[in-house]
């Protein structure tokens, strides 16, 4: 009997058509991994996302009508000489992203149900809950066209690590945008003046104090560059405007308003924004520190400061009346917004990039 062999040629597309090194191994060993090992969250995102300048040999196997290619380096006018490098600082995957999704949903969903078998929002004071209804009500709109706009903005990023940074942000957005959203239907219900939970969007689309807020939104949304989207939301609306109005106005005024509820469902969010911050900042540093793009990305970035930045100091100052509606004042407007520049300058100065004047002061 002749032996016959499943031979087929090297050069053949086919799997299994070489061995190689590591062929047998549970672990991916093709790329050189940040640190001293490959991470699970490494083996799980990096190259997901095909690129023709390291495995498609053949180019992009689909195109878009008219020839644009499934992925492009031109979808962000930020230049990079290997977008591969970037590693996400928290290394969120897909199982360890719902995992901590879910277990922020028990802690919330916890520390409601205890504040409402006890009452609690019964003795919220009667100015607060109309803060409630109608500026944290407003507030959620934000957070839900920031997670619009993200969604969105992760299709065109150039690898998958991008994507997934991107994506787990937008995640986070959305859920605290419910999050609020199911709060404020809930303790309604335990609030005998009674609770408007639809008032919220009427503040949002035609209060004064919330315009502003609302066009850098929606000017972030409407940014056709997905790096720009990402840089707005995180460096600029953020510190500005997202944290000056929960850290420096929920999270100080509400114990003195009686509402200890408050302060625990806003408190995700802030742990949010740490992690989505350091992610960005990950980014944005290996692009300005680009041996061969550095200084063009610096200018681009410097650029983006600006148009946002007078944009978000529009939006804070903006807000400024909300601060004077608790009876009880214990969080000041000028403290909170110091504090917000602060931040900005912080953040802007670890990326060598230039606080816009409206900011500086």
């Amino acid at each position: 009997m002749t032996e016959t062999t499943d031979y087929v040629p090297v050069n053949s597309g086919a799997a299994g058509a070489a061995k190689f090194a590591g062929s047998d191994s549970r672990k991916f060993n093709y790329y050189a991994p940040k640190g001293r090992k490959a991470s699970h969250y490494e083996d799980m995102t990096l190259d997901v996302q095909p690129d023709p300048k390291r495995h498609l040999l053949q180019g992009w196997i689909l195109s878009f009508p008219d020839g644009t290619p499934t992925y492009s380096e031109d979808w962000t006018a930020a230049k990079s000489s290997d977008w591969h490098i970037f590693r996400a600082v928290d290394e969120e995957w897909e199982r360890t992203h719902y995992k901590r999704q879910s277990t922020i949903e028990g802690m919330i969903g916890q520390a409601v149900e205890n504040g409402r078998r006890s009452g609690a929002a019964s003795r919220f004071n009667k100015a607060w809950v109309k803060v409630l209804e109608r500026h944290v009500g407003a507030y959620k709109h934000a957070e839900f066209g920031l997670s619009c706009s993200l969604t969105q903005a992760q299709r065109y990023g150039y690898t998958q690590m991008i994507n997934s940074a991107i994506l787990t942000n937008a995640s986070y957005k959305i859920r605290f945008a419910q999050d609020l959203t199911l709060y404020l239907s809930d303790i309604g219900l335990d609030i005998p003046e009674g609770f408007d939970a639809e008032i919220g969007k009427t503040h949002w689309m035609e209060d004064p104090i919330w315009q502003p807020t609302r066009k850098i939104v929606e000017t972030i949304g409407g940014s056709q560059d997905y790096l720009e989207q990402y840089f707005a939301t995180n460096i600029v609306f953020e510190p500005m405007v997202g944290e000056l109005f929960r850290s420096g106005f929920i999270m100080q005024a509400a114990a003195s308003q009686n509402d200890f509820i408050t302060p625990t469902v806003v408190s995700s969010a802030e742990a949010d924004f740490q992690r989505n911050l350091a992610n960005t900042m990950e980014l944005l540093h290996m692009l300005v520190k680009d041996p061969a793009h550095g200084a063009h990305n610096i200018g681009l970035f410097n650029s983006w400061l600006h148009k946002y930045g007078d944009l978000a100091v529009d939006a804070a100052k903006n807000l400024q009346p909300i601060w004077s509606l608790p009876t009880v004042k214990v969080a000041q407007f000028p403290e909170a917004y110091a504090s917000a520049v602060a931040r900005m300058r912080s953040i802007t100065g670890q990326l060598g990039l230039t606080l816009p004047a409206s900011i500086a002061g």
